[in-house]
């Protein structure tokens, strides 16, 4: 069955099948934790608007910086040029970031920070003269959508069509509650061989793959089988960075360094989009050479965007002069008070939480991304103005950080409701 939709927009949306959704509502203001819509519906902003606004939207110190830089410039070439926004964000990254990390790549996106980390890697075992080409990655990982970043992610429908354009990649298992140790050998059985270039992984929380969680230890586990072996540790921080996890990076709860750390999403506080890819002095200087032939051969045409980065340097001004850590405690304990009234409900599997990230599995037979739940429950959620997203049957809450108890309350509320909604419909 299709939907008669009417006049149509000429948008294509990202991840729209648009033959069954209807007309999307255009949103005309943000504020805080909500959308406001064309038709004067306030929205609760419950997945932070696919994962990138940390403090809220249009916080007013980002706001301000974005206003104060479009005054004095727009693009400068990158590869020609510097500019103070660029080189005063880069300093703080640096400062934050563990002590071993040197340099930072400017880029666009979460795809983009991550096919820099690969081509760095490849790039520093191709100019040492021992190139290794094998990349190891998590199973239910997703990395992005261009071509580098598909192929090691998992996969499936997201890119059966694309197969023919998506290299190898050598897997491990994600590690379950009970087989832990099984992936920590796979890891080890891989980069033993001495051909891996690099082991990527998303830190503690698997994002789309369905909000798939693990302990720090094993985090350290994968740091001292990457070192012993000479294999690089890109850790893919797109989404688990900013506090998503509890702390400003995942990779701090397992106190480990990676050889590469990528960063997006949250970095501007989710106002504009900006990427970074850090690395080691010893991958930066493996590119270093008298030899132009050595140079690291990637840019986009708006790397290191002045305006871009003056939102992500106010970014971090927030998260040095106001109280981030002490909001993201609120909402971990929010999150925590609500799922335990979750967690002997039949209606449910697997209820879990890692810092602001809840989420919680309806128990149902039809699993998966495509799951005919999911979208049944988009449209539950948004007749009672709250953006919920699941990945399937996969319901999950990563809000704001100025998200409200009130706020909180709504959306568990509706996710109560609507699993009595979805047994009803079956």
């Amino acid at each position: 069955m299709t939907v008669n939709h009417g006049a149509r927009s000429q948008i294509w949306h990202p991840f729209t099948q648009h033959q069954l959704e209807p007309a999307f509502k255009k949103i005309v203001q943000t504020q805080g934790a909500y959308l406001l819509d064309e038709d004067g519906r306030s929205i609760l902003d419950a997945i932070s608007s696919w994962w990138v606004i940390t403090h809220g939207h249009r916080h007013p110190r980002i706001t301000k910086a974005i206003h104060d830089a479009v005054e004095q410039l727009d693009q400068v070439i990158f590869a020609e040029y510097s500019h103070h926004a660029a080189e005063e964000l880069a300093r703080g990254l640096l400062d934050l970031a563990p002590a071993e990390l040197a340099h930072v790549f400017f880029s666009d996106s979460g795809s983009t920070s991550v096919e820099v980390a690969l081509k760095m890697a490849l790039g520093m075992h191709h100019n040492r003269g021992s190139p290794r080409s094998r990349i190891v990655v998590m199973e239910h990982s997703y990395h992005g959508d261009t071509i580098g970043t598909m192929s090691i992610g998992a996969r499936g429908v997201f890119n059966a069509a694309y197969e023919p354009l998506l290299f190898d990649v050598a897997h491990i298992s994600f590690p379950a509650p009970g087989l832990q140790q099984r992936t920590l050998d796979q890891l080890e059985a891989h980069c033993r061989c001495g051909d891996v270039a690099a082991f990527i992984v998303e830190p503690l929380v698997l994002g789309a793959g369905g909000m798939k969680m693990y302990p720090s230890h094993l985090l350290k586990e994968f740091r001292r089988i990457t070192t012993t072996h000479q294999t690089l540790l890109i850790a893919d921080e797109v989404m688990t960075g900013w506090g998503r996890t509890g702390t400003l990076l995942a990779c701090e709860q397992a106190g480990i360094s990676p050889d590469i750390l990528c960063l997006s999403k949250g970095i501007t506080g989710g106002a504009l989009p900006l990427a970074v890819t850090l690395s080691t002095s010893e991958i930066f200087d493996a590119h270093l050479s008298d030899n132009r032939s050595r140079m690291f051969f990637h840019s986009s045409s708006y790397t290191a965007n002045p305006i871009a980065c003056a939102a992500a340097a106010a970014n971090l001004k927030v998260w040095r002069e106001e109280p981030v850590v002490s909001r993201i405690r609120q909402v971990e304990g929010m999150h925590r008070e609500w799922l335990a009234k979750f967690r002997t409900d039949p209606r449910f599997d697997n209820v879990r939480q890692h810092g602001t990230i809840a989420a919680l599995d309806l128990a149902i037979a039809a699993k998966g991304y495509l799951s005919e739940v999911g979208p049944k429950l988009r449209t539950f959620f948004r007749d009672k103005d709250l953006l919920i997203r699941p990945l399937g049957n996969v319901i999950y809450l990563m809000p704001p950080y100025c998200v409200t108890e009130q706020d909180l309350r709504r959306a568990y509320e509706a996710i109560d409701e609507a699993a009595d909604f979805i047994e009803l419909m079956s």
